[in-house]
């Protein structure tokens, strides 16, 4: 294979690839094509190419639309909180059993890496990206005079000129030559074409679709939506399953504009009598009528003019209409207008179900909705299951501070591939939430176990012991019993701990009685 563009970090698992009947599953959408062959030769590759391409693109065109737009910010709004002096995501490294130098390091990179993809000022628009493409690509740009330094910029890469190729060697089992065939993965790059992986016409389109700079795998961080298609070939967007709402809403929305537009005025049906007239003469007569009294005198107002105004009957202008000798005679009716315009209860059902698709719960739509504040008499069903879900899209989009981070560390040598692929498993990232609703839940919560410590206190020594009763009714763990003990035994000794204004009452200046307020009321046993 000829040689990539940019760097590749060797790894130990790499020469230790196990053979199997079966490739390794891998939710990234890349194209698997056979090993040893020259790329670009394979037809299926260019038709999946277009399809995604095309898919992304669709993707973006529904993101503009109001409901759908609607829909998207709620949701980024949720997963993504930027407040002052708050950090939008940290990383958490309790449960990685490493010496404290390193996690300082490692904690000290993190940083380094959301400063580089300046996360702070960019973090909507990056997490909207990635819900909206189903997809991230990231280069990350190196020195490589000065490789120890680490990643110098991380620069966004549109989704529909990069693609990810798998080449996997098939061979025959060994021992048992009549059983399936033993498939391994021998190679994984990008493939970058500047023009976009598109149709094309002419003799360039067997080309065109193949020609493009061949990347190795870690110069780029690839991160998905974890969904796939049927087959596993492509990688869709969380807001696949809305296109086909949104597509019978946006028919729907249009019909009923075109029926209220006929159907609301009423008109005139024009019943002329033409006798025995021939047809021609007939229609000559009755296009008279129309010229005659169709005449409409119209006020300029910016030029002080009156003007005679004539137009072609149209839909939802009136009828004219011939009849013969020998019926009634000239006739003019009202043909009333549409009696069902008000209804809009079909697009509300299809506004339901697009917002159903995409996981929003439909009370955000309503202008009339109440906002909770988090409490558990005022938290909907369909509310626990989004706040669920963005906890799962916070989850997956970790895996670009992972991909990022990575690279990192190994290249400034602060970990071993294989010490990343040990400890990184016990790398968490907590996000910002909002700060209201947040303290409004903990309040809460704090509330319902106080409520329930009283409820059980007369029963602490005969039916529970203490440390039950802090377990599982206060929800205190070992380290928070231990540390609310010291802290305890503290304020026993020295009472100012206990007390923040102890300490400016002792050895100070004598308080002044005038503004201490009223006197507090003391015990009879102290005023004796």
């Amino acid at each position: 294979m000829a040689s990539l563009f940019g760097f590749e970090i060797k790894r130990k698992q790499d020469t230790e690839n196990l053979p199997s009947f079966t490739p390794e599953y891998k939710d990234d959408g890349a194209v698997v094509v056979a090993a040893g062959g020259q790329y670009g030769t394979y037809i299926d590759l260019d038709g999946t190419i277009k399809t995604e391409a095309e898919l992304v693109s669709k993707y973006r065109e529904m993101a503009l639309q109001p409901e759908v737009d609607q829909a998207i910010d709620d949701i980024v709004n949720d997963a993504i909180v930027t407040e002052d002096k708050v950090k939008t995501v940290e990383i958490i490294l309790d449960d990685v059993k490493i010496a404290n130098n390193v996690k300082k390091a490692i904690s000290n990179e993190f940083d380094n890496i959301l400063h580089l993809l300046d996360f702070k000022k960019h973090s909507y628009d990056i997490f909207r990206k990635w819900y909206v493409d189903g997809r991230l690509y990231y280069h990350v740009i190196i020195d490589d005079q000065k490789i120890q330094d680490g990643i110098k910029e991380i620069r966004y890469i549109d989704p529909r000129k990069i693609r990810k190729i798998r080449e996997v060697a098939k061979s025959r089992n060994k021992i048992d030559p009549n059983a399936t065939t033993i498939q391994k993965t021998t190679a994984e790059y990008y493939v970058y074409n500047d023009k976009g992986f598109q149709a094309r016409a002419g003799a360039q389109a067997a080309m065109g679709s193949s020609s493009g700079l061949r990347i190795a795998k870690d110069s780029i961080v690839y991160v998905t939506s974890g969904l796939t298609d049927r087959d596993g070939t492509m990688v869709l967007s969380y807001m696949h399953k809305a296109i086909k709402p949104m597509n019978q809403l946006r028919a729907l929305e249009d019909a009923t504009l075109i029926y209220r537009l006929t159907r609301a005025p009423e008109r005139l049906i024009f019943y002329v009598d033409v006798g025995n007239l021939p047809k021609m003469k007939a229609e000559q007569y009755l296009r008279d009528m129309m010229t005659k009294y169709k005449t409409k005198l119209v006020y300029d107002q910016a030029t002080g003019e009156v003007r005679d105004d004539r137009k072609f009957m149209t839909m939802t202008e009136n009828y004219w209409l011939p009849r013969r000798e020998g019926a009634r005679g000239t006739e003019i009716t009202t043909l009333p207008a549409g009696q069902n315009l008000g209804e809009m209860e079909d697009v509300k059902y299809f506004q339901r179900r697009l917002f159903r698709s995409l996981n929003v719960p439909f009370n955000r739509i309503e202008p009339d909705a109440m906002n909770s504040l988090g409490r558990s008499s005022e938290i909907t069903r369909e509310e626990v299951k989004f706040a669920r879900f963005v906890d799962r899209l916070r989850l997956r989009f970790s895996e670009l501070f992972m991909g990022c981070l990575e690279k990192q560390l190994i290249l400034k040598k602060i970990m071993t591939p294989e010490d990343w692929d040990e400890f990184s498993k016990d790398f968490t990232f907590k996000y910002a939430r909002d700060s209201f609703f947040a303290e409004s839940k903990e309040l809460e919560i704090l509330g319902d176990r106080l409520s329930a410590l009283n409820n059980i206190v007369p029963y602490a020594g005969k039916y529970y012991s203490n440390e039950w009763i802090r377990k599982n009714v206060l929800r205190q763990s070992e380290d928070e019993m231990e540390l609310i003990d010291g802290e305890i035994a503290a304020e026993a000794i020295n009472p100012q701990y206990a007390d923040p204004n102890a300490e400016q009452n002792q050895g100070g200046a004598p308080q002044d009685q005038t503004q201490a307020g009223p006197p507090v009321p003391q015990p009879a046993e102290a005023q004796q």
